[in-house]
Protein backbone atom coordinates (compact mmCIF):
# COMPACT_ATOMS: atom_id res chain seq x y z
CA UNK A 1 0.00 0.00 0.00
CA UNK A 2 1.41 3.36 -1.06
CA UNK A 3 2.26 5.85 1.98
CA UNK A 4 -0.23 8.25 0.60
CA UNK A 5 -3.11 5.33 0.64
CA UNK A 6 -1.96 4.78 4.31
CA UNK A 7 -2.41 8.12 5.41
CA UNK A 8 -5.74 8.46 3.87
CA UNK A 9 -7.11 5.37 5.31
CA UNK A 10 -5.55 6.48 8.74
CA UNK A 11 -7.52 10.15 8.54
CA UNK A 12 -10.87 8.53 7.68
CA UNK A 13 -10.63 6.41 10.38
CA UNK A 14 -9.77 8.57 13.05
CA UNK A 15 -12.47 10.69 11.65
CA UNK A 16 -15.01 7.97 12.02
CA UNK A 17 -14.03 7.59 15.77
CA UNK A 18 -14.11 11.46 16.20
CA UNK A 19 -17.28 11.77 14.48
CA UNK A 20 -18.75 9.05 16.72
CA UNK A 21 -17.13 10.61 20.47
CA UNK A 22 -19.03 13.89 19.76
CA UNK A 23 -22.28 11.91 18.58
CA UNK A 24 -21.98 10.30 22.05
CA UNK A 25 -21.30 13.52 23.83
CA UNK A 26 -24.19 15.01 22.39
CA UNK A 27 -26.61 11.77 23.37
CA UNK A 28 -25.25 12.43 27.19
CA UNK A 29 -26.62 15.95 27.11
CA UNK A 30 -29.93 14.95 26.62
CA UNK A 31 -30.34 12.23 29.67
CA UNK A 32 -32.70 12.51 32.29
CA UNK A 33 -30.78 11.82 35.21
CA UNK A 34 -32.93 10.88 38.81
CA UNK A 35 -30.46 9.56 41.47
CA UNK A 36 -34.27 9.07 43.56
CA UNK A 37 -33.14 9.58 47.14
CA UNK A 38 -33.25 6.17 49.61
CA UNK A 39 -35.48 6.42 52.70
CA UNK A 40 -32.44 5.02 55.21
CA UNK A 41 -33.79 2.85 58.08
CA UNK A 42 -37.38 2.38 56.59
CA UNK A 43 -39.00 -0.86 56.39
CA UNK A 44 -39.35 -2.25 53.24
CA UNK A 45 -42.35 -3.84 51.93
CA UNK A 46 -43.39 -6.23 48.60
CA UNK A 47 -46.31 -7.20 46.68
CA UNK A 48 -46.68 -9.75 44.14
CA UNK A 49 -49.08 -9.62 41.02
CA UNK A 50 -50.02 -12.55 38.51
CA UNK A 51 -52.33 -11.80 35.71
CA UNK A 52 -53.55 -13.80 32.97
CA UNK A 53 -52.79 -12.07 29.58
CA UNK A 54 -53.39 -14.60 27.30
CA UNK A 55 -54.82 -14.06 23.94
CA UNK A 56 -58.73 -15.54 22.57
CA UNK A 57 -58.93 -18.64 20.11
CA UNK A 58 -59.41 -16.78 16.64
CA UNK A 59 -56.40 -13.74 17.82
CA UNK A 60 -54.17 -13.00 14.97
CA UNK A 61 -50.92 -15.08 16.37
CA UNK A 62 -47.25 -13.24 15.91
CA UNK A 63 -45.93 -12.78 12.54
CA UNK A 64 -45.17 -13.52 9.93
CA UNK A 65 -47.94 -16.07 8.98
CA UNK A 66 -50.79 -13.85 10.91
CA UNK A 67 -52.95 -17.15 11.55
CA UNK A 68 -55.56 -16.66 13.75
CA UNK A 69 -54.74 -19.22 17.13
CA UNK A 70 -55.47 -22.49 17.27
CA UNK A 71 -54.29 -23.79 20.45
CA UNK A 72 -53.47 -22.62 23.73
CA UNK A 73 -50.62 -25.09 25.15
CA UNK A 74 -50.06 -22.60 28.46
CA UNK A 75 -51.86 -19.34 30.21
CA UNK A 76 -49.37 -16.24 29.26
CA UNK A 77 -49.02 -14.55 32.38
CA UNK A 78 -47.66 -11.53 33.61
CA UNK A 79 -46.07 -12.04 37.08
CA UNK A 80 -44.05 -9.13 39.02
CA UNK A 81 -43.49 -7.62 42.35
CA UNK A 82 -44.48 -4.38 43.98
CA UNK A 83 -42.13 -2.68 46.16
CA UNK A 84 -42.86 0.17 49.39
CA UNK A 85 -40.38 1.78 51.09
CA UNK A 86 -43.16 3.65 52.80
CA UNK A 87 -42.11 6.64 50.60
CA UNK A 88 -42.27 5.49 47.50
CA UNK A 89 -43.11 2.28 45.06
CA UNK A 90 -41.27 0.89 42.66
CA UNK A 91 -42.64 -2.16 40.15
CA UNK A 92 -40.90 -4.79 38.33
CA UNK A 93 -42.95 -6.84 35.79
CA UNK A 94 -42.17 -9.91 33.36
CA UNK A 95 -45.02 -10.47 30.90
CA UNK A 96 -45.11 -14.00 28.73
CA UNK A 97 -45.62 -11.57 24.89
CA UNK A 98 -43.36 -11.18 22.45
CA UNK A 99 -43.14 -7.69 23.16
CA UNK A 100 -44.46 -4.48 23.79
CA UNK A 101 -43.71 -1.40 21.50
CA UNK A 102 -43.85 2.70 21.56
CA UNK A 103 -47.22 3.96 22.47
CA UNK A 104 -48.26 0.09 23.73
CA UNK A 105 -45.46 -0.01 25.89
CA UNK A 106 -46.35 3.25 26.99
CA UNK A 107 -49.58 2.72 27.71
CA UNK A 108 -48.71 -0.50 29.89
CA UNK A 109 -46.09 1.00 32.18
CA UNK A 110 -48.68 4.25 32.84
CA UNK A 111 -51.47 1.64 33.94
CA UNK A 112 -48.96 -0.33 35.91
CA UNK A 113 -47.60 2.94 37.84
CA UNK A 114 -51.61 4.37 38.11
CA UNK A 115 -52.62 1.01 40.03
CA UNK A 116 -49.62 0.81 41.85
CA UNK A 117 -49.76 4.48 43.22
CA UNK A 118 -46.00 4.84 41.77
CA UNK A 119 -44.55 7.33 39.49
CA UNK A 120 -43.83 6.02 35.82
CA UNK A 121 -40.20 6.35 36.00
CA UNK A 122 -40.30 3.47 38.74
CA UNK A 123 -41.55 1.03 36.83
CA UNK A 124 -40.44 -1.67 34.27
CA UNK A 125 -42.10 -3.33 32.77
CA UNK A 126 -40.44 -6.18 30.92
CA UNK A 127 -41.81 -9.25 27.92
CA UNK A 128 -40.14 -12.31 28.34
CA UNK A 129 -40.02 -12.44 24.07
CA UNK A 130 -41.34 -16.01 23.80
CA UNK A 131 -42.31 -16.04 19.89
CA UNK A 132 -45.47 -18.14 20.42
CA UNK A 133 -46.95 -15.05 22.21
CA UNK A 134 -48.37 -11.54 21.39
CA UNK A 135 -46.31 -9.19 19.43
CA UNK A 136 -48.18 -5.72 20.76
CA UNK A 137 -47.07 -2.54 18.85
CA UNK A 138 -50.22 -0.88 18.31
CA UNK A 139 -48.57 2.23 16.29
CA UNK A 140 -47.29 0.12 13.53
CA UNK A 141 -50.27 -2.09 12.84
CA UNK A 142 -52.47 1.46 12.78
CA UNK A 143 -49.99 2.36 9.79
CA UNK A 144 -50.24 -0.90 8.48
CA UNK A 145 -54.17 -0.81 8.58
CA UNK A 146 -54.00 3.24 6.84
CA UNK A 147 -52.46 1.52 3.99
CA UNK A 148 -54.63 0.74 0.68
CA UNK A 149 -54.29 -2.83 1.07
CA UNK A 150 -53.42 -4.02 4.88
CA UNK A 151 -52.71 -7.31 5.88
CA UNK A 152 -54.68 -8.94 8.17
CA UNK A 153 -53.85 -7.10 12.31
CA UNK A 154 -54.71 -8.24 15.39
CA UNK A 155 -57.52 -6.02 17.43
CA UNK A 156 -55.60 -3.50 18.90
CA UNK A 157 -58.74 -3.40 21.70
CA UNK A 158 -57.38 -6.65 22.97
CA UNK A 159 -53.98 -4.99 24.02
CA UNK A 160 -56.02 -2.02 25.75
CA UNK A 161 -58.33 -4.50 27.47
CA UNK A 162 -54.79 -6.62 28.58
CA UNK A 163 -53.26 -3.21 30.10
CA UNK A 164 -56.31 -2.63 32.16
CA UNK A 165 -56.33 -6.16 33.01
CA UNK A 166 -52.83 -6.20 34.57
CA UNK A 167 -53.33 -2.81 36.33
CA UNK A 168 -55.94 -4.10 38.10
CA UNK A 169 -53.80 -7.02 39.03
CA UNK A 170 -51.35 -4.60 39.83
CA UNK A 171 -53.90 -2.70 41.99
CA UNK A 172 -55.29 -6.14 43.81
CA UNK A 173 -51.68 -6.60 45.20
CA UNK A 174 -51.20 -3.92 47.22
CA UNK A 175 -53.55 -4.81 50.15
CA UNK A 176 -51.06 -8.01 50.30
CA UNK A 177 -47.65 -5.97 50.96
CA UNK A 178 -45.93 -7.68 53.29
CA UNK A 179 -42.40 -6.43 55.27
CA UNK A 180 -39.19 -8.15 53.81
CA UNK A 181 -35.97 -7.40 55.54
CA UNK A 182 -33.38 -10.04 53.38
CA UNK A 183 -32.15 -9.77 50.22
CA UNK A 184 -30.35 -12.89 48.79
CA UNK A 185 -28.43 -13.24 45.20
CA UNK A 186 -26.92 -16.27 43.84
CA UNK A 187 -25.93 -17.60 40.22
CA UNK A 188 -25.77 -21.07 38.85
CA UNK A 189 -24.76 -22.05 35.72
CA UNK A 190 -27.25 -23.24 33.04
CA UNK A 191 -25.93 -26.50 30.75
CA UNK A 192 -26.69 -26.89 26.84
CA UNK A 193 -29.10 -24.38 26.48
CA UNK A 194 -27.68 -20.94 25.07
CA UNK A 195 -25.46 -20.77 22.01
CA UNK A 196 -24.66 -17.53 19.91
CA UNK A 197 -26.20 -17.14 16.48
CA UNK A 198 -23.55 -14.54 15.47
CA UNK A 199 -21.09 -17.17 14.07
CA UNK A 200 -17.32 -15.74 13.05
CA UNK A 201 -15.53 -16.14 9.62
CA UNK A 202 -12.47 -15.69 9.00
CA UNK A 203 -13.23 -12.84 7.38
CA UNK A 204 -14.38 -10.94 10.27
CA UNK A 205 -18.17 -11.42 8.83
CA UNK A 206 -20.99 -13.30 10.15
CA UNK A 207 -21.32 -16.81 8.28
CA UNK A 208 -24.13 -18.59 8.97
CA UNK A 209 -27.87 -17.10 8.18
CA UNK A 210 -30.03 -16.53 11.02
CA UNK A 211 -32.92 -19.19 10.64
CA UNK A 212 -30.53 -22.28 9.93
CA UNK A 213 -29.52 -21.53 13.86
CA UNK A 214 -33.36 -20.92 15.26
CA UNK A 215 -34.67 -24.66 15.37
CA UNK A 216 -31.46 -26.77 15.10
CA UNK A 217 -31.70 -27.75 11.80
CA UNK A 218 -28.52 -27.09 10.58
CA UNK A 219 -27.07 -29.86 11.74
CA UNK A 220 -23.54 -29.30 11.67
CA UNK A 221 -24.35 -26.21 14.14
CA UNK A 222 -24.23 -29.15 16.67
CA UNK A 223 -20.41 -28.88 16.23
CA UNK A 224 -20.18 -25.52 16.65
CA UNK A 225 -18.75 -23.68 19.88
CA UNK A 226 -21.67 -22.20 21.88
CA UNK A 227 -19.82 -18.95 21.33
CA UNK A 228 -19.85 -15.32 23.24
CA UNK A 229 -22.77 -16.01 25.99
CA UNK A 230 -23.56 -15.51 29.84
CA UNK A 231 -24.13 -19.13 30.98
CA UNK A 232 -25.31 -18.06 34.47
CA UNK A 233 -28.51 -17.45 35.66
CA UNK A 234 -28.74 -15.35 38.42
CA UNK A 235 -31.77 -15.34 41.31
CA UNK A 236 -32.18 -12.27 43.41
CA UNK A 237 -34.76 -12.98 46.67
CA UNK A 238 -36.62 -11.10 48.73
CA UNK A 239 -37.08 -13.04 52.40
CA UNK A 240 -38.46 -12.21 55.45
CA UNK A 241 -36.14 -13.30 57.99
CA UNK A 242 -35.29 -16.84 57.21
CA UNK A 243 -38.65 -16.99 54.65
CA UNK A 244 -38.60 -16.51 51.04
CA UNK A 245 -41.40 -14.27 49.26
CA UNK A 246 -40.37 -13.82 46.07
CA UNK A 247 -37.67 -15.05 43.48
CA UNK A 248 -36.58 -13.20 40.42
CA UNK A 249 -34.72 -14.86 37.98
CA UNK A 250 -32.24 -13.37 34.53
CA UNK A 251 -31.10 -15.49 32.36
CA UNK A 252 -29.87 -14.20 28.62
CA UNK A 253 -31.00 -16.64 25.66
CA UNK A 254 -34.35 -16.23 23.43
CA UNK A 255 -36.64 -18.24 25.07
CA UNK A 256 -38.08 -19.80 22.23
CA UNK A 257 -37.80 -23.91 21.30
CA UNK A 258 -40.68 -23.29 18.80
CA UNK A 259 -41.46 -20.61 16.19
CA UNK A 260 -44.30 -18.83 14.85
CA UNK A 261 -47.08 -20.98 14.65
CA UNK A 262 -50.70 -20.49 15.72
CA UNK A 263 -50.15 -21.91 19.22
CA UNK A 264 -49.45 -20.19 22.42
CA UNK A 265 -46.93 -21.02 25.34
CA UNK A 266 -44.61 -19.75 27.81
CA UNK A 267 -41.92 -22.19 26.50
CA UNK A 268 -39.50 -23.50 28.50
CA UNK A 269 -38.87 -20.49 31.04
CA UNK A 270 -42.32 -20.59 31.35
CA UNK A 271 -42.24 -24.13 31.89
CA UNK A 272 -39.44 -24.06 34.56
CA UNK A 273 -40.41 -20.57 36.37
CA UNK A 274 -43.87 -22.59 37.40
CA UNK A 275 -42.86 -25.94 37.88
CA UNK A 276 -40.34 -24.74 40.74
CA UNK A 277 -43.03 -22.13 42.03
CA UNK A 278 -45.49 -25.09 42.29
CA UNK A 279 -42.41 -27.16 44.14
CA UNK A 280 -40.78 -24.00 46.58
CA UNK A 281 -44.33 -22.67 47.05
CA UNK A 282 -42.37 -19.38 46.49
CA UNK A 283 -43.76 -16.81 43.76
CA UNK A 284 -41.21 -16.98 40.95
CA UNK A 285 -40.49 -14.42 38.34
CA UNK A 286 -38.41 -15.01 34.68
CA UNK A 287 -36.66 -12.11 32.70
CA UNK A 288 -35.14 -12.40 29.78
CA UNK A 289 -31.02 -10.72 29.71
CA UNK A 290 -29.62 -9.59 26.63
CA UNK A 291 -30.05 -12.01 24.36
CA UNK A 292 -30.06 -10.02 21.19
CA UNK A 293 -27.77 -12.42 19.89
CA UNK A 294 -28.32 -16.00 21.84
CA UNK A 295 -30.82 -18.71 21.06
CA UNK A 296 -31.15 -22.32 21.62
CA UNK A 297 -30.01 -22.89 18.61
CA UNK A 298 -27.12 -25.29 18.37
CA UNK A 299 -28.89 -27.39 20.79
CA UNK A 300 -32.60 -27.54 19.29
CA UNK A 301 -34.53 -29.97 17.10
CA UNK A 302 -37.97 -28.42 18.09
CA UNK A 303 -39.80 -31.31 19.30
CA UNK A 304 -41.60 -31.24 22.91
CA UNK A 305 -39.10 -33.72 24.36
CA UNK A 306 -36.31 -31.00 23.30
CA UNK A 307 -38.27 -28.12 25.27
CA UNK A 308 -38.82 -30.04 28.16
CA UNK A 309 -35.41 -30.61 28.39
CA UNK A 310 -34.50 -27.28 28.16
CA UNK A 311 -37.18 -26.34 31.03
CA UNK A 312 -35.22 -29.21 33.20
CA UNK A 313 -31.57 -27.55 32.71
CA UNK A 314 -33.25 -24.02 33.62
CA UNK A 315 -34.83 -25.52 36.71
CA UNK A 316 -31.72 -27.24 37.58
CA UNK A 317 -29.55 -23.50 36.85
CA UNK A 318 -32.76 -21.88 39.24
CA UNK A 319 -31.63 -24.41 42.21
CA UNK A 320 -28.09 -23.97 41.92
CA UNK A 321 -28.81 -20.23 42.33
CA UNK A 322 -30.69 -20.64 45.13
CA UNK A 323 -28.42 -23.24 46.85
CA UNK A 324 -25.73 -20.56 46.12
CA UNK A 325 -27.43 -17.55 47.73
CA UNK A 326 -26.15 -15.81 50.23
CA UNK A 327 -28.36 -13.37 52.06
CA UNK A 328 -27.44 -9.33 53.49
CA UNK A 329 -29.60 -6.80 55.23
CA UNK A 330 -32.24 -4.99 52.83
CA UNK A 331 -32.76 -1.68 54.35
CA UNK A 332 -33.10 0.80 51.41
CA UNK A 333 -33.98 1.02 48.00
CA UNK A 334 -31.93 3.08 45.55
CA UNK A 335 -33.76 4.05 41.90
CA UNK A 336 -31.87 5.38 39.11
CA UNK A 337 -33.43 5.81 36.00
CA UNK A 338 -31.91 7.45 32.94
CA UNK A 339 -33.48 8.62 29.06
CA UNK A 340 -31.39 8.82 26.21
CA UNK A 341 -32.43 9.33 22.38
CA UNK A 342 -31.24 7.20 19.99
CA UNK A 343 -29.66 7.99 16.61
CA UNK A 344 -31.95 6.34 14.21
CA UNK A 345 -30.53 3.74 11.25
CA UNK A 346 -30.62 4.41 7.73
CA UNK A 347 -28.61 2.06 5.98
CA UNK A 348 -28.64 0.96 2.33
CA UNK A 349 -32.22 0.03 1.64
CA UNK A 350 -33.32 1.13 5.05
CA UNK A 351 -34.32 4.64 4.63
CA UNK A 352 -37.58 5.65 5.92
CA UNK A 353 -38.96 6.17 2.61
CA UNK A 354 -37.87 2.33 1.63
CA UNK A 355 -39.16 1.23 5.22
CA UNK A 356 -42.72 3.20 4.13
CA UNK A 357 -42.89 1.38 0.42
CA UNK A 358 -42.26 -2.18 1.58
CA UNK A 359 -44.72 -1.59 4.31
CA UNK A 360 -47.67 -0.45 1.78
CA UNK A 361 -46.53 -3.01 -0.87
CA UNK A 362 -49.00 -5.75 -1.05
CA UNK A 363 -46.70 -8.02 -3.13
CA UNK A 364 -44.45 -8.09 0.35
CA UNK A 365 -45.32 -10.76 2.97
CA UNK A 366 -47.40 -9.88 5.96
CA UNK A 367 -44.68 -10.12 8.68
CA UNK A 368 -42.11 -8.32 6.24
CA UNK A 369 -44.48 -5.55 5.88
CA UNK A 370 -44.70 -5.21 9.91
CA UNK A 371 -41.35 -6.05 11.24
CA UNK A 372 -38.91 -4.46 7.98
CA UNK A 373 -41.71 -1.68 7.17
CA UNK A 374 -44.24 -0.72 9.93
CA UNK A 375 -42.18 -1.24 12.78
CA UNK A 376 -39.47 0.79 11.43
CA UNK A 377 -41.63 3.73 10.54
CA UNK A 378 -44.05 3.59 13.96
CA UNK A 379 -40.05 3.99 15.75
CA UNK A 380 -38.88 6.86 13.37
CA UNK A 381 -42.60 8.65 14.31
CA UNK A 382 -41.18 8.36 17.68
CA UNK A 383 -37.53 9.02 17.44
CA UNK A 384 -37.42 12.48 19.46
CA UNK A 385 -38.95 11.15 22.28
CA UNK A 386 -36.36 9.56 24.76
CA UNK A 387 -36.26 5.57 26.05
CA UNK A 388 -36.14 4.88 29.43
CA UNK A 389 -33.49 2.94 31.70
CA UNK A 390 -33.72 2.21 35.18
CA UNK A 391 -31.87 0.45 37.80
CA UNK A 392 -32.62 -0.63 41.33
CA UNK A 393 -30.26 -1.30 43.75
CA UNK A 394 -30.30 -2.82 47.34
CA UNK A 395 -27.35 -3.09 49.32
CA UNK A 396 -25.00 -4.63 46.72
CA UNK A 397 -27.46 -6.12 44.66
CA UNK A 398 -28.36 -4.45 41.41
CA UNK A 399 -31.09 -5.08 38.64
CA UNK A 400 -30.83 -3.02 34.90
CA UNK A 401 -33.60 -2.82 33.14
CA UNK A 402 -33.22 -2.28 29.51
CA UNK A 403 -34.87 -1.55 26.49
CA UNK A 404 -34.73 -3.13 22.93
CA UNK A 405 -32.87 -6.56 21.94
CA UNK A 406 -29.59 -5.68 23.66
CA UNK A 407 -26.68 -8.09 22.34
CA UNK A 408 -25.18 -9.91 25.19
CA UNK A 409 -21.69 -7.60 25.12
CA UNK A 410 -23.95 -5.10 26.79
CA UNK A 411 -24.79 -7.39 29.28
CA UNK A 412 -21.68 -8.87 30.16
CA UNK A 413 -19.84 -5.00 30.50
CA UNK A 414 -22.68 -4.41 33.21
CA UNK A 415 -21.71 -7.05 35.11
CA UNK A 416 -17.62 -6.00 34.59
CA UNK A 417 -18.73 -2.11 35.24
CA UNK A 418 -19.53 -3.00 39.36
CA UNK A 419 -16.72 -5.39 40.28
CA UNK A 420 -17.49 -6.86 43.61
CA UNK A 421 -21.17 -6.36 43.20
CA UNK A 422 -24.13 -8.66 41.99
CA UNK A 423 -25.21 -7.57 38.75
CA UNK A 424 -28.46 -8.94 37.15
CA UNK A 425 -29.76 -7.45 33.61
CA UNK A 426 -33.51 -8.09 31.93
CA UNK A 427 -33.54 -6.20 28.24
CA UNK A 428 -37.13 -6.27 26.23
CA UNK A 429 -38.66 -3.26 27.96
CA UNK A 430 -39.71 -0.98 24.86
CA UNK A 431 -38.81 -3.06 21.92
CA UNK A 432 -39.17 -0.25 19.23
CA UNK A 433 -35.86 0.21 18.11
CA UNK A 434 -35.27 -4.03 17.83
CA UNK A 435 -32.15 -5.20 17.93
CA UNK A 436 -29.21 -2.78 20.08
CA UNK A 437 -25.95 -3.69 18.30
CA UNK A 438 -22.83 -3.45 18.97
CA UNK A 439 -21.10 -1.00 17.04
CA UNK A 440 -18.97 -4.00 15.99
CA UNK A 441 -21.98 -6.19 14.96
CA UNK A 442 -22.48 -3.46 11.65
CA UNK A 443 -19.11 -4.61 10.62
CA UNK A 444 -19.05 -7.90 10.86
CA UNK A 445 -22.52 -8.06 9.30
CA UNK A 446 -25.37 -10.82 10.31
CA UNK A 447 -29.71 -10.78 10.81
CA UNK A 448 -29.65 -8.11 13.55
CA UNK A 449 -27.85 -5.03 12.00
CA UNK A 450 -30.91 -5.47 9.36
CA UNK A 451 -33.18 -5.58 12.15
CA UNK A 452 -32.67 -2.88 13.94
CA UNK A 453 -34.11 1.30 14.20
CA UNK A 454 -30.85 2.15 15.76
CA UNK A 455 -27.90 3.18 14.06
CA UNK A 456 -24.08 2.78 14.64
CA UNK A 457 -22.62 4.97 17.40
CA UNK A 458 -25.21 4.11 20.28
CA UNK A 459 -22.99 1.53 21.92
CA UNK A 460 -20.73 3.89 23.78
CA UNK A 461 -23.40 6.04 25.04
CA UNK A 462 -25.96 3.07 26.04
CA UNK A 463 -22.48 1.70 28.20
CA UNK A 464 -22.16 5.23 29.19
CA UNK A 465 -25.96 5.08 30.90
CA UNK A 466 -25.16 1.57 32.40
CA UNK A 467 -22.19 2.73 34.31
CA UNK A 468 -24.63 5.62 35.23
CA UNK A 469 -27.45 3.43 36.74
CA UNK A 470 -25.05 1.18 38.71
CA UNK A 471 -23.81 4.15 40.66
CA UNK A 472 -20.50 3.73 39.25
CA UNK A 473 -18.47 7.49 39.70
CA UNK A 474 -15.82 6.00 37.68
CA UNK A 475 -15.99 4.90 34.19
CA UNK A 476 -12.33 3.70 34.13
CA UNK A 477 -13.33 0.74 36.54
CA UNK A 478 -14.97 -0.99 33.49
CA UNK A 479 -12.27 -1.36 31.25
Amino acid sequence: MRLESRYSLLRCRVRRILGRLVWAAAMVAVWTWSPLPCTEGAELRVATFRCDVTPPLGFLAYPPTFKPLEKIEHPLLAKGIVLDDRARRYVLCAIDWCALCNSTYDLFRRKVAESARADPARVAVHTVHQHTAPLADNDAYRLLLQTSDPPPCPDLRFFEAMADRLGAAVKESLGRLQPFDRIGAGEGKVERVASTWRLIDKDGKVRRPRWSLVTGKDLPLRNEPEGLIDPMLKTITLAQSDKPLARLHYYASHPQSFYHDPRVTYDSPGMAREELEKKEGVFQVYFTGCAGDILVGKYNDGTPATRAAFAQRLVAGMETAIAATRFAAADSIQWRSIEVRLPLYAGPGRTVAENCARMADPKVDAGGRLEFGAMLVAFANRIDRPLALSGLQIGRVHILDLPGECLVDHQLFAQRSSPGDFVAVAAYTDLGPGYICTDKAFEEGGYEPTDTAVGPGFEPVLKAAIVKLLGAKNSSRTQ
